[in-house]
């Protein structure tokens, strides 16, 4: 496994599909158990044309965004081959 590293929220570009996957109450819990414990489980990204783009972890990164963090913990991953 990848070393975890802080990048950008702004950052993190979330593919039109995976967007409209987000369900607000389990944003909303996220971002409870968040400020009570802080980001546990980094989120995975790959790199691609420029920028990170989200593989795992939308509720996590929206929840930090909802509290107003500009960082998110992330695992920089390879894609996936089919």
């Amino acid at each position: 496994m990848p070393n975890p590293i802080p990048l950008r929220i702004a950052d993190v570009y979330v593919p039109v599909k995976r967007a409209k996957t987000l369900e607000p109450e389990k944003v909303e819990a996220l971002a409870n158990d968040i400020l009570e414990n802080g980001q546990i489980t980094p989120i995975s990204v790959r790199e691609g044309k420029g920028r990170y783009v989200l593989i795992e972890g939308y509720h996590r990164l929206e929840a930090l965004r909802a509290l107003g963090e500009e960082r998110v913990v992330v695992f920089v991953v390879q894609a996936r081959q089919h």
